[in-house]
């Protein structure tokens, strides 16, 4: 039979490599960190064949007769009585135990010392005992062929902590008797004290015992996410939370956060944990007795399962109300936010575009149409005489004005344009897809309204009102710009002016 009792030299030298150096000191120079015998490593080499007997399980173990002993003991005990005859050799303990309580004796016997019941030990060990159960009955629906090394890596897969606590005695009875902190968030203080967590330091010390590379990847890899499609992986990295939440002293607060948590990503993980869940405690109290630990009390599994599901409701109601409020109030911020946006871009006094929206929009138009081979018309319009008009019935009826006039563009113009007030007595109509012949109809109904209409009173006679218009049409004329559009247009206008006002004029003709 191979002997791994070496290590894998690049592997552990690897692992080295990712510990930080003071760590991997420290670790190197603690000369009792937890180590396995050879008949251990042997046994565990015959748990990885896929068909090993339980035959050659007892051919190893009886050549140790401390652990041959430990075994009989173990099997003799009133969980694995089921003859009146005692076990009295290592296969017939062997064959009453089974391969899982098998491996769990011969790594408690190498493992777990009785002077090893300190505040940091005892609950590390039962963590990796429920672990090791839950794992064991994971394995049994999902990957039944690799059982034994998934067992193997759940109950190994704390070793890191006595390994810390043997380097860091201080630090690690200051860190790890914090009973209020989660498991992840004791892995958490470890990264921020140590510079790495008890994972690595785990898989570092498999390495450094020579567990095959898989063993070793797992048991580094054991506090990742359960979201993955490797069943081995899954049962392995599932069974740590299942046991923090079996050993909580509030287990089915403890279930229900882990159900909501497993129900919101993916639910086959629920159904896989719900139909475990009432073998569990037998398992853990099982391997309890193999390792000589005290666990909590039994506990209803039936009624915690109930109690979980009914506090998942609970919670499943108080989160939808909490986010149908954030709904609302984001609703209500959004509302506010396109108000104030649709504020910053409305000319105060008209409530028309003011010109900065306008120009934003004229220069993503007039790009979109020279993309696209498309038209576009601009309307530059100038209010005739209206500083006259300021000067004599003064600024309140010159904003009237204004105001009259901003509403009758907004009655005139389609949904596709947009009117805006450019400047002072200054106005702009952009109108995407429309030729010069369009945009001239729309400024002679605007001169037909004011023609017809008052944009204000004075005293109760009438304030009527003549534009300049000068209109450019992107097909009319070549325009590198938005800029050079307006400017025709402007130009255009100014050729009213100077004409005598109150009339239109369209560029280039």
């Amino acid at each position: 039979m191979k002997s791994h009792s070496a290590p894998n030299q690049s592997l552990y030298q690897s692992l080295t490599d990712k510990l930080p150096r003071f760590l991997s000191r420290a670790l190197r120079q603690t000369a009792s960190l937890p180590s396995l015998p050879a008949v251990v490593m042997q046994v565990l080499e015959i748990a990885r064949a896929p068909n090993a007997s339980l035959k050659e399980y007892a051919g190893v173990i009886e050549h140790d007769p401390a652990l041959t002993a430990r075994l009989i003991a173990v099997a003799n005990t009133a969980h694995h009585v089921r003859s009146p005859n005692p076990a009295i050799t290592s296969l017939e303990a062997t064959q009453r135990l089974g391969t899982d309580a098998t491996l769990a004796t011969v790594l408690s016997f190498a493992l777990f010392k009785d002077e090893q019941t300190s505040d940091i030990a005892l609950p590390t060990w039962q963590r990796a005992i429920a672990s090791a159960a839950i794992a064991s009955q994971l394995a049994q629906k999902c990957c039944p062929e690799r059982l034994g090394q998934v067992f193997t890596a759940a109950l190994l897969q704390d070793i890191g902590i006595l390994a810390l606590q043997l380097a860091y005695p201080e630090e690690a009875a200051t860190l790890y008797t914090q009973r209020d902190l989660s498991h992840m968030e004791l892995a958490k203080e470890e990264r921020q004290r140590f510079g790495c967590d008890h994972t690595l330091i785990g898989a570092w010390l498999a390495a450094k015992w020579g567990l095959p590379e898989s063993l070793v990847q797992m048991i580094d890899e054991s506090h990742d996410t359960v979201f993955t499609d490797d069943p081995v992986a899954l049962c392995v990295r599932f069974s740590g939370p299942l046991a923090d939440a079996w050993l909580s002293p509030n287990a089915p607060q403890s279930f229900s956060t882990l159900l909501f948590e497993l129900s919101s990503a993916q639910s086959e993980h629920v159904a896989l944990l719900e139909s475990l869940f009432h073998r569990m405690h037998q398992q853990i109290e099982l391997l309890s007795d193999l390792l000589k630990l005290a666990v909590p009390l039994p506990i209803d599994s039936q009624a915690v399962l109930s109690e979980a599901k009914q506090l998942l409701f609970q919670h499943a109601l108080a989160i939808s109300a909490r986010l149908e409020a954030q709904q609302q109030r984001f609703h209500k911020l959004e509302q506010q936010h396109d108000a104030l946006l649709e504020h910053s871009r409305l000319d105060p006094l008209t409530q028309l575009a003011n010109r900065a929206w306008l120009e934003e929009q004229l220069k993503e138009r007039f790009a979109k149409c020279r993309q696209k081979k498309r038209t576009m018309s601009v309307v530059f319009i100038d209010l005739d005489h209206f500083k006259t008009l300021n000067d004599r019935y003064g600024h309140r009826v010159g904003d009237e004005v204004l105001q009259c006039f901003g509403k009758a563009l907004l009655a005139l113009v389609d949904a596709s344009d947009v009117a805006g007030r450019y400047g002072g007595e200054e106005f702009l109509i952009i109108m995407p897809d429309e030729t010069a012949q369009s945009a001239l109809r729309l400024a002679q109904r605007i001169m037909t309204l004011l023609e017809k209409e008052a944009m204000a009173y004075h005293d109760t006679k009438p304030l009527y009102i003549t534009v300049s218009i000068g209109i450019a049409c992107l097909s009319d004329g070549v325009f590198e710009s938005e800029h050079e559009l307006i400017a025709a247009a402007d130009q255009s206008m100014y050729y009213i002016k100077r004409s005598g006002r109150s009339g239109v004029s369209i560029y280039g003709q």
